[in-house]
């Protein structure tokens, strides 16, 4: 997740020590199997280098949906983990080696200075991850019967992510915390169509009660109600403690549907 801060966009370095700086969902609970299909990911430069972390969403079997800043240059190569326990980085060859591996791209009219705007990105997978069941595409302009739907606050979205559960002021409290378990969250809405998100983003709850994102859980999904559908990507954060709210891009957008089905149609259902 990145910060706008004072309507402003402020730039938060996504280059981390594997060791800490990374986060996701807050107050939630592990995932165990529920979320089969959500993945921790980790972009490498052209040498191997590992650079940032994310999470995101196997929507076919080899097409893998996140947000465009975990996606952006120099990312080159992506590897993925679907287990729902990394805790024992050893074990899983982590940061260096996943489940499978892939290649990233970004949505065509993407801008780190406006990351918020198009913040969305795919790895499409060198083979196969073969499941049951896999996340799904929203339809069109579908989350926009939510603006006057009575009842707004009680519209509850799953938001599933890896990693650090709290965030803290210091990066020596943050390790703590840093434990790379697949977590789930049960955030409502809070802002649509208007306001800081435009028609282009969400703001969810985030606090103790319905819990949330934070950063490093970047391009993990947000699923409408209970579903498998994806309606938003975390994208976005308004402070350093992820606290409050926390924003998501949509998915639901001509533009963004347009990409995907044009660009990688020949991977989806």
């Amino acid at each position: 997740m990145k910060r706008i801060l004072l309507a402003a966009v402020i730039m938060l370095s996504l280059v981390f020590s594997f060791v800490g700086t990374a986060s996701a969902v807050t107050d939630g609970y592990p995932d165990g199997e529920g979320h089969p299909y959500v993945g921790l990911m980790v972009a490498q430069d052209a040498d191997g280098n590992p650079m940032w972390r994310c999470s995101g969403t196997l929507i076919a079997p080899k097409l893998f949906l996140t947000a465009g800043h975990c996606t952006e240059f120099p990312a080159a190569h992506v590897e993925i983990w679907f287990d729902a326990d990394l805790t024992n980085a050893a074990a899983h060859d982590y940061p260096y080696k996943g489940d499978v591996g892939g290649t990233p791209y970004t949505h065509p009219q993407y801008n780190p200075y406006a990351f918020y705007l198009y913040d969305l990105g795919v790895v499409v997978l060198d083979k196969p991850v073969n499941l049951k069941m896999y996340g799904a595409l929203p339809e069109l302009n579908v989350l926009d019967s939510l603006a006057t739907q009575r009842g707004q606050q009680d519209v509850t979205f799953t938001a599933v992510g890896y990693g650090l559960q709290m965030a803290f002021p210091d990066a020596a409290s943050w390790q703590e915390h840093n434990v790379r378990v697949r977590m789930v969250a049960y955030p409502k809405l809070n802002q649509i169509n208007g306001g800081i998100v435009g028609d282009f983003s969400l703001l969810l709850s985030n606090n103790t009660n319905t819990g949330g994102t934070c950063f490093g859980d970047s391009g993990g999904p947000n699923f409408i109600g209970s579903s498998n559908v994806v309606g938003g990507v975390t994208s976005f954060g308004l402070n350093g403690t992820c606290g409050g709210t926390g924003g998501v891009y949509r998915v639901d957008r001509a533009d963004d549907l347009n990409w995907l089905y044009g660009e990688f149609g020949k991977y989806l259902p």
